[in-house]
């Protein structure tokens, strides 16, 4: 059996289309999405694209806010910013696109072979706007996770490829499609030119784990961006050239 995991896709469908070639060459049995997929650039065609596959999707924390509205994030400009950006984007979809991303899961179990299983979601189980890193201490890992037990743990929300243990689990973040960040600085930003996915395996009680970066045409997403009418474009076409405040 072997899983791809897709998440945070921000509206970029050239990265998504580029993964999605690769997920299909490797001949996964399915793909599970784990949210984040229209707050962006292209949010109709990256919705549309993953309805497409006809995969469990999790709810991410912008799929939520696309349809009940942003909280306050931050003050200022980028405050004003992530709030244009998100009234643009919820704006392009229809009631029923909208009601469909409403009806994501918080959380998903999926059985795998000998009787284990995966758990799926967003930030946490608790909930999407969690953020599990490498350095998150073990015991605040155990609360975010809920008491929800499960051999492989996948979630997304913070843009950052990761595998770690936690007991007998295993806990994996497949990185950003859409969104991916090269690196962290306080404050800062800079987001790489790749899409993140990630491949899981199981066949004769072993697990496998693939953490994959994928070349898309970025030229092709800067240009479906400039022309979009998406306020604020060169702000987030700069994303990828220089160390700016990103959105999560």
């Amino acid at each position: 059996m072997r899983l791809g995991l897709i998440a945070d896709i921000h509206g970029n469908l050239p990265a998504l289309d580029a993964v999605l070639a690769e997920v299909e060459r490797e001949g996964v049995d399915r793909v599970v999405c784990l949210g984040d997929i229209s707050i962006g650039p292209q949010p109709v065609e990256t919705l549309e694209r993953v309805r497409s596959l006809d995969c469990p999707m999790i709810l991410g924390n912008w799929d939520a806010w696309l349809v009940e509205g942003m909280p306050e994030l931050a003050n200022g400009h980028l405050g004003e910013v992530l709030g244009d950006l998100c009234s643009w984007a919820g704006e392009r979809l229809s009631s029923e696109q909208r009601d469909l991303l409403l009806g994501f899961a918080p959380a998903l179990e999926l059985d795998l072979p000998d009787g284990e299983q995966l758990l799926a979601f967003h930030g946490s189980p608790r909930s999407f706007e969690d953020a599990i890193f490498a350095t998150t201490p073990d015991d605040e890992l155990e609360e975010m996770l809920d008491g929800r037990q499960a051999l492989v743990h996948v979630g997304g929300h913070t843009h950052f490829q990761l595998v770690r243990r936690l007991g007998e689990s295993v806990v994996v973040n497949p990185g950003s499609i859409g969104l991916p960040f090269r690196r962290a600085l306080p404050g800062v930003m800079e987001v790489a030119p790749w899409a993140e996915y990630g491949l899981l395996g199981f066949e004769d009680g072993r697990v496998s784990i693939e953490l994959r970066r994928a070349p898309f045409d970025l030229d092709a997403l800067l240009t479906a961006l400039r022309e979009s009418g998406m306020p604020h474009a060169e702000w987030w076409a700069a994303r990828w050239t220089s160390r700016s405040p990103a959105v999560s």
